[in-house]
C-alpha cells in the first residue's frame, strides 16, 4: 500500500491560504479521481476541491475552520497495488531492470521509488518538488523497448511534446503514449474542461511547467487555430518560510464583556482590499438627489409586461441600465490606472460589479460584457449574480476584471453614502433608498419618489467636470427613463 498527500491548493489567483469549510469524506471513505473532497473559502468564494487520484481515506489532517497555509498537506489517502502503487513501481522497476544485477531488486526499486514520485498536482500548493513534472516514462526506457540508443533528454520539453516524440520513435499512436500521463490542470480548468466536454489529454498545454490553462482549454473549444507548445519557464525556487513567530496571548476578556472573533476568509480580503483602495487612489464623491417617479412606473409596467414574464425587474436593473448609457455618452470614466507603466488604461468593455452581502461578507462579482447585454439579458446575468453570491458559489473569475460597480444601500432604508472603490476600478455608484417626499413638479409640490446617489470616483483618472456629467447624466436617465432609448 501507499500513502498519498494531497495539498491545500493556490487555485490560481495568488492566494496564500484557505479556510476548511467542509469535508464532505472521512477515513475509511473510497475516493475517486476528480471526486470533491472538501470545500474551502478563498478569495471571497467557496470553492470545491477534486482530488486528483483513487484509494480510501487515511486521515483528514485539519478539522474543519481551520485556515491552512496553500502547499500544506491536507488529507492522505492509501491507493492500492493495482492503480496507483503500480504506477509508482514502474519507473523503478525499469531503472533495476537496465542496471547490472548488483543487488536485489527490492533494494533497487526502494530509493528511486522515493524519490521519483512525488506527485503534486498543479496549483495544489508548493512542495520541494515544484520544478519538476509529473513523473514520466524516461527516454532510457523507451530505448530499452527499441533495442536503440537512449536519445539526449531535453528538461525544457513539455511533457506532451516528450510523448509525441516517443511514440513516433516507437512507431505507436501518440494516443496510447499519452493515455500514460495525465494532463496537469488546475481545479478550476479541469471543471472548465469538463463543462465544455473537452478531454484534457488532447489538449496541448501552454502554461508553465506544462500546464493546460483556461485559454488552452477555450481554444480546444473553439478548434481555432493550432496549439502552440510553448517551452515552460523554469519554475522559481519554494520560498523559505520563516518559522512562526509565537503572538503575545491577549489580556483575557473581562468576564464575558468582549468577544474576540478571528479576521480571515471575506472579512480579511475586505479590509485589505478596502485600505489598499482608500490609501492608493483618491477618492473624490458627489451627489445628487432628483425625482425618479416615472422611472418607478417604467418599472412597473414592465413587471406587467407578459414578454418579461419570469423576469426578475427592479429599480436596480433600470438604474445599471442609466449608467451603461451614461458611460457610453462619457467614456472616458471608464478606465484604470497603471501606476507600474505610468498610463491611463481606457476600457471598451463594461464589466459591471454589484456588491453584495452574502452570509460570509461583502463580495463584488461583476456581470461581463454588461454593455453589449438586452434588457432581458442583463435581468438575467443580475438574478444569477445575486443568487450565486447569496449561495457561496460565486468564483474568483466572477469578481475579476471589473470596470465599475454599483451598491446598493438604499435596501436598508439607508439615503446614502459615501463608497470606497473596488481595487482597480475608476469609480464605484451608490443607490440610496427611493421614499415618497414633497417635491416641486411642474410648479407645485407633489408626493413624488425621490432618490440619492453618490458617486465616488479616482481623482487621478476622473477630474471634477467628468464625474460631475457622468453623474448627472445617470440622473437624466433615470429622472425621464425615455432616453434608455433616445441616448442609447
Amino acid at each position: 500500500m501507499t500513502i498519498r498527500e494531497f495539498k491545500m491548493p493556490d487555485v490560481g489567483e495568488g492566494l496564500t491560504e484557505a479556510e476548511i469549510l467542509k469535508w464532505f469524506v472521512q477515513p475509511g471513505d473510497t475516493v475517486t479521481d476528480g471526486q470533491v473532497v472538501c470545500e474551502v473559502e478563498t478569495a471571497k468564494a467557496a470553492v470545491e476541491l477534486p482530488i486528483p487520484f483513487d484509494g480510501v481515506v487515511h486521515a483528514l489532517l485539519f478539522e474543519e475552520g481551520t485556515t491552512v497555509d496553500v502547499g500544506q498537506v491536507i488529507i492522505s489517502v492509501q491507493t492500492g497495488p493495482a492503480g496507483e502503487e503500480a504506477a509508482a513501481a514502474e519507473v523503478p522497476a525499469t531503472v533495476a531492470a537496465a542496471a547490472p544485477a548488483a543487488a536485489p531488486a527490492p533494494a533497487q526499486a526502494e530509493e528511486p521509488a522515493a524519490a521519483a514520485r512525488q506527485p503534486v498536482l498543479v496549483g495544489y500548493g508548493v512542495s520541494q518538488a515544484s520544478t519538476k513534472r509529473r513523473p514520466r516514462k524516461a527516454a532510457g526506457d523507451v530505448a530499452a523497448q527499441n533495442g536503440t540508443a537512449a536519445p539526449a533528454v531535453v528538461p525544457a520539453q513539455p511533457a506532451a511534446a516528450q510523448l509525441v516524440a516517443a511514440a513516433a520513435q516507437n512507431g505507436t499512436a501518440a494516443p496510447a503514449a499519452a493515455g500514460a500521463a495525465r494532463a496537469l490542470a488546475k481545479p478550476p480548468v479541469r471543471k472548465l474542461a469538463k463543462d465544455l466536454g473537452i478531454d484534457l489529454a488532447t489538449v496541448v498545454p501552454t502554461g508553465d511547467g506544462g500546464v493546460v490553462t483556461r485559454e488552452d482549454v477555450h481554444a480546444a473549444a473553439a478548434a481555432a487555430i493550432a496549439p502552440q507548445v510553448a517551452a515552460p519557464a523554469a519554475a522559481a525556487p519554494a520560498p523559505v518560510q520563516a518559522p512562526a513567530e509565537v503572538a503575545p496571548q491577549a489580556a483575557p476578556a473581562q468576564a464575558g464583556r468582549e468577544t474576540r472573533i478571528p479576521v480571515k476568509g471575506v472579512r480579511k480580503v475586505t479590509a485589505q482590499a478596502m485600505v489598499g483602495s482608500a490609501f492608493t487612489a483618491p477618492h473624490v464623491t458627489e451627489f445628487i438627489t432628483f425625482d425618479v417617479t416615472r422611472t418607478m412606473k417604467l418599472v412597473q409596467e414592465l413587471k406587467e409586461d407578459p414578454d418579461l414574464a419570469g423576469l426578475r425587474i427592479n429599480p436596480l436593473l433600470l438604474i445599471a441600465k442609466a449608467v451603461l448609457v451614461a458611460i457610453r455618452r462619457n467614456p472616458d470614466v471608464n478606465a484604470s490606472w497603471d501606476e507600474a507603466a505610468q498610463e491611463i488604461v481606457l476600457k471598451h468593455y463594461v464589466n459591471l460589479g454589484i456588491a453584495a452581502a452574502t452570509p460570509r461578507g461583502l463580495i463584488v462579482p461583476n456581470i461581463k460584457d454588461a454593455h453589449a447585454k438586452t434588457l432581458r439579458e442583463l435581468s438575467e446575468s443580475l438574478s444569477d449574480l445575486v443568487a450565486t453570491a447569496r449561495d457561496g458559489k460565486t468564483s474568483p473569475a466572477d469578481m475579476q476584471n471589473g470596470t465599475l460597480t454599483l451598491t446598493n444601500v438604499g435596501v436598508f432604508g439607508v439615503d446614502t453614502g459615501t463608497p470606497i472603490l473596488n481595487p482597480g476600478e475608476s469609480a464605484i455608484l451608490a443607490v440610496g433608498a427611493i421614499k415618497l417626499q414633497p417635491w416641486v413638479h411642474k410648479g407645485k409640490v407633489k408626493p413624488r419618489q425621490v432618490t440619492t446617489l453618490a458617486l465616488s470616483f479616482d481623482h487621478r483618472l476622473i477630474d471634477g467636470e467628468l464625474g460631475s456629467r457622468f453623474l448627472a447624466d445617470i440622473a437624466a436617465v433615470l429622472e425621464h427613463p425615455r432616453r434608455l432609448v433616445t441616448w442609447a
